[in-house]
């Protein structure tokens, strides 16, 4: 005769798969706030490096510049940077994500027009 072997009831295999799902009904929107805040990261960041690059321009040329391209800049994947304005004495920017479509970042430095959400020259403002 055979013995039977012992195994997992039916009960207890959906106890586990209850306990699962509760886990991961947890784990999921944590883990999309953490992607959230990489985007708005990686806006700053791009808005960051266009400040630099718009002061060394202004260095070399005697004026800010409307053109990603004439500061040799290349965007984070995903991100789309617009120069608003630019001129002698300055200019405004904007970085959004389609990954966080609600969420935009803006810089102005100089005279230029203030962007909302940035209300204090050269300080990043996103909303």
């Amino acid at each position: 005769m055979r013995t039977p072997r012992p195994a997992f009831t039916l009960i207890e295999l959906l106890i586990v798969i209850v306990i699962i799902g509760i886990l991961a009904a947890i784990a999921i929107p944590k883990f999309q706030n953490l992607k959230g805040k990489a985007n708005e990261a990686s806006l700053k960041t791009d808005l960051r490096n266009l400040s630099g690059a718009e002061e060394g321009f202004m260095f070399e040329k005697d004026t800010y510049t409307s053109v990603l391209a004439d500061m040799s800049i290349v965007p984070s994947p995903g991100v789309t940077l617009t120069i608003v304005s630019a001129t002698a004495s300055g200019w405004s920017a904007t970085a959004w994500s389609p990954a966080v479509s609600s969420f935009t970042c803006a810089i102005f430095h100089g005279n230029a027009p203030a962007i909302s959400p940035a209300v204090d020259e050269g300080i990043i403002g996103c909303r």
